[in-house]
């Protein structure tokens, strides 16, 4: 694997793991698309680093868990009268 790939794969897993950024945050952050983030974080980076892994496996699970909160919230924004 290119060094260029596994060095981006540990910066996006540490970012992940610093600031709990969902994978689209983290691909609008890295200016990458969210399946690159996805392959670096499920695929690459237990290659790399099985511990960071798993820890940024932990934060994409509660963003998963809490994706339909964060819809939500959304849409009551949109329609909110001001």
């Amino acid at each position: 694997m290119n060094d260029v790939i596994w060095k981006r794969a540990i910066d996006v897993g540490e970012y992940i793991q610093e600031t709990h950024a969902t994978v689209r945050g983290t691909a609008r952050a890295f200016g990458v698309s969210k399946s690159t983030v996805h392959k670096d974080v499920t695929d690459r980076l237990p290659r790399i680093r099985p511990q960071l892994a798993r820890l940024v496996r932990d934060v994409l699970d509660v963003n998963k868990a809490e994706r339909h909160i964060r819809g939500g919230e959304a849409t009551r924004r949109k329609y909110q009268v001001s």
